[in-house]
């Protein structure tokens, strides 16, 4: 039947989110607007950044009145006023940094994607659960209220049978934009293409079978790629990413009952409507496109996990980091791509 109502995006209590004490790694344009979220929407509190260049790191510091900036990642986790790190550097260092930092007894949130590949990511998982302590992975829209309204409305088939999932993500990007440099697991697979994957295992969880194409740009990266995803309880996802243009960036859940329809971009805040299929209902959702303020849930979040005790997000588990990097692999495999850092491994 169809909803009168949309579901309320659900909330922690404030008091079961203690204010923890958070390092940052990298202080590049992701972890400026994470500092901008953590400062100035939520109760948390950064005491120091790290960075390989100490004169970057004090100007961070300085931007967000942090107390301490510190040249290099080992410094940040020898100090024992920080309960939890922000990896946020580049993505061929996820993994190393977010290793080190579980190593050194830390919690940590990596920023997506997790890791290069699924086997580093279990390694990952594999530490966390020797040193327990939380690994989480800032797959930021899987945290936003959007997402948790959805995420109700699909456990409560309020869709019935999906059978069909549309989604692209595209964008424009300079010839000197780091998505061009093979050095950095340039392409669009691990920017772009991580949210589309992400949002199909979000609907059906992990695919059972991939059909994948790719297209190569200038300097050895993947250029544009488009996938068929099946799932086991027999959904279509049909995916598209480019780092050649501008696309849609939208997204189209479709059941049996209804469909849900996502504006672009589908996986940031913004609006989205759930038609019934004879076309007579329709609820909207309507928000702020505010953006990246909303890295203050996934914030939030990794606090209140740490609070409860938890040893993986019940939001974004690791399963499902690994079941997106599976499929990336899968897709990589597919259309020729494989990093530097895989080679040498």
């Amino acid at each position: 039947m169809f909803p009168t109502t949309l579901p309320a995006p659900r909330r922690h209590p404030e008091n079961q989110i203690p204010t923890l004490r958070w390092g940052i790694v990298g202080p590049g344009w992701i972890a400026d607007h994470f500092a901008n979220a953590l400062c100035h929407h939520t109760q948390q509190k950064l005491v120091a950044v790290s960075s390989r260049s100490l004169e970057k790191a004090q100007a961070f510091a300085r931007k967000w009145d942090i107390p301490h900036a510190v040249e290099g990642i080992d410094a940040l986790l020898s100090r024992n006023d920080i309960d939890v790190v922000y990896i946020a550097t580049p993505h061929n260092h996820h993994f190393p940094d977010g290793l080190r930092t579980l190593k050194a007894g830390k919690h940590v949130l990596i920023e997506k994607p997790l890791a290069l590949n699924a086997q580093q990511a279990l390694q990952l998982q594999q530490e966390a659960r020797q040193q327990q302590r939380l690994c989480v992975e800032a797959m930021w829209c899987d945290f936003a209220p959007k997402y948790d309204v959805i995420r109700q409305l699909l456990a409560d088939g309020a869709l019935g049978e999906v059978h069909t999932l549309i989604a692209d993500h595209g964008e424009y990007f300079t010839q000197d934009h780091r998505i061009f440099n093979l050095d950095l697991a340039g392409g669009p697979m691990l920017d772009l293409g991580s949210y589309l994957i992400g949002l199909s295992v979000f609907v059906a969880g992990a695919p059972v079978s991939i059909v994948a194409k790719g297209q190569p740009a200038p300097g050895g990266v993947n250029g544009q790629t488009s996938m068929l995803l099946t799932h086991s309880n027999g959904m279509h996802a049909v995916l598209n990413t480019t780092l050649f243009s501008n696309t849609p960036g939208t997204a189209v859940i479709a059941g049996r009952d209804a469909t849900l329809y996502l504006d672009g971009q589908f996986y940031a805040p913004g609006n989205f409507r759930l038609t019934s299929s004879d076309g007579r209902n329709t609820l909207r959702w309507e928000e702020p496109t505010n953006r990246y303020i909303q890295l203050s849930h996934e914030i939030e979040h990794t606090a209140w996990c740490i609070h409860q005790g938890l040893l993986d997000s019940p939001v974004r588990p690791l399963a499902a980091s690994l079941a997106t990097l599976h499929a990336m692999d899968d897709v990589r495999k597919q259309i020729g791509v494989v990093f530097n850092e895989e080679r040498t491994a």
